[in-house]
């Protein structure tokens, strides 16, 4: 139930403040451009609450918070409104009325404003808590592996990905992630071990991970970014583990006579083991105790049954585990962090949109479109982690509302945007009957988009 009611709040908040900087790009806009704006809603439905400005507009809350509008003078029904239509006492402070330039600018300020937004975000993140990351270096390669295969070994850095560098294993992971779907070669710049010349190694890919609703390319190539060490930190009394003689401080090594190397090796072979006997080899104050454990049966999410002893790893945090150096830590002041968050940005805005026209054309999976269940159960999980984290999310969320509202679909931002190019070539306005033809379609599109998004995240949850 608390998990219910802060992924709710997480969503209103978010969604409260992207809807509001959007409409708000607009509405700046359209006020410095002389046109009278007669509603600014954020939400849609019944308002709850309404009040008149000094300034004439109507300011409105509503209760569905998945998006806001804009009324203005001019563009009363979000159509593009014929100029000659507009009585002469109205034309200076229609919508329709001015200059194309200054429609063009009132439209396209509502992504800019999310554009701005994450850029802002990404600054004070940098500035108010820096950037922390672990170094790129290969702990593992798994056997039988495209890494194996191409010869990446243990210890090596990855110093770029496609010609483009990587500081640490968040970056490699953009990188990867902007490949889905494709077909070719990863070439990835690797420092060897051995401290040996820098090497190009590359990994032919096909259709990549197209079809997977959660990608995890690190993992795929068979790389293990870093090792765990399973060493038990906490044990609750009466547990299984606690029964079982599992102690404080234990350094798991072996179980059932296979060596254990990292804690998620550890967890797998316990959540695999309902049930079933374990002996269990610990190293304890220098030497080694052989335990005898039962984990207990627990039923997971899906369905299955999974086993569960009631022991936990030594930190909370696992970065606190990893070898000396493997933390890095950026730190910027006010001026330097300025140019980091321009390239956040930046990235992010390209990665989005190539993701987008991978979809279109069918290279990667639509499962990827997620709706609001999903956008406030990873809101909720971030704000639990820390203001950073949520912030970082939050970014993401309003560059993916900016990119996706400056598609050509007629309805949307870029839709408009379109119609004013095919006005600047034709030189008028498109006939209002194709206008209006062309809203109906567009949203039809967007509904589509939506039910879409519900359905994926209504599947996510079975």
């Amino acid at each position: 139930m608390i998990d219910f009611l802060i992924a709710a709040v997480a969503l209103l908040v978010t969604l409260g403040i992207l809807v509001t900087f959007h409409e708000y790009g607009h509405f700046w806009v359209a006020r410095r451009c002389g046109v009278k704006v007669l509603r600014f809603s954020v939400g849609f439905g019944n308002p709850l609450k309404r009040w008149l400005g000094r300034d004439g507009t109507e300011y409105v809350i509503a209760p569905i918070p998945l998006g806001g509008y804009v009324k203005m003078l001019g563009m009363e029904d979000t159509s593009l409104v014929d100029p000659a239509s507009v009585p002469e006492e109205q034309r200076n402070t229609s919508f329709a009325c001015k200059p194309l330039w200054q429609r063009s600018a009132i439209v396209a300020a509502g992504p800019g404003a999310n554009l701005l937004l994450a850029f802002v975000i990404f600054w004070l993140v940098n500035v108010g808590f820096g950037t922390t990351g672990v170094a790129p270096v290969v702990q593992e390669v798994r056997g039988d592996s495209p890494a194996r295969f191409a010869g990446l070994a243990a210890g090596d850095r990855i110093l770029a990905v496609d010609g483009r560098e990587t500081a640490t294993w968040r970056e490699v992971n953009m990188r990867l992630l902007g490949r889905i779907g494709e077909t070719g070669d990863l070439n990835l710049r690797v420092a060897p071990a051995s401290g040996a010349a820098e090497k190009d190694v590359g990994i032919p890919i096909d259709s990549w991970l197209g079809d997977s609703a959660e990608p995890r390319p690190i993992a795929d190539l068979g790389i293990v970014e870093w090792l765990i060490p399973p060493r038990i930190g906490l044990v609750e009394t009466g547990a299984p583990a606690d029964i079982g003689g599992l102690r404080e401080g234990d350094l798991v090594l072996a179980v059932d006579g296979e060596p254990v190397r990292d804690w998620s090796e550890w967890v797998d072979r316990i959540r695999a083991s309902p049930e079933l006997d374990l002996r269990v080899v610990v190293e304890r104050a220098g030497a080694n105790a052989e335990l005898l454990l039962r984990p207990e049966s627990i039923p997971g999410e899906d369905g299955a049954v999974y086993g569960r002893i009631g022991a936990g790893v030594a930190s909370a945090r696992p970065l606190d585990l990893l070898p000396a150096g493997s933390l890095l830590e950026f730190r910027y002041g006010p001026l330097e962090a300025l140019a980091p968050a321009l390239r956040e940005t930046w990235e992010m805005s390209l990665f989005v949109l190539g993701s987008i026209q991978k979809m279109i054309v069918g290279l990667i999976s639509v499962e990827h479109i997620s709706g609001p269940i999903t956008i406030a159960q990873v809101a909720g999980e971030t704000a639990t982690i820390g203001l950073d984290t949520y912030l970082g999310f939050l970014a993401l969320l309003s560059i993916s509302i900016a990119i996706l509202n400056l598609l050509p679909i007629p309805m949307l931002d870029g839709g408009h945007l379109f119609f004013f190019l095919v006005e600047a070539v034709i030189r008028r306005p498109l006939p209002e009957a194709v206008q209006a033809w062309s809203l109906r379609l567009g949203m039809a599109m967007v509904l589509g988009i939506m039910v879409l998004a519900f359905y994926n995240d209504f599947n996510r949850l079975l």
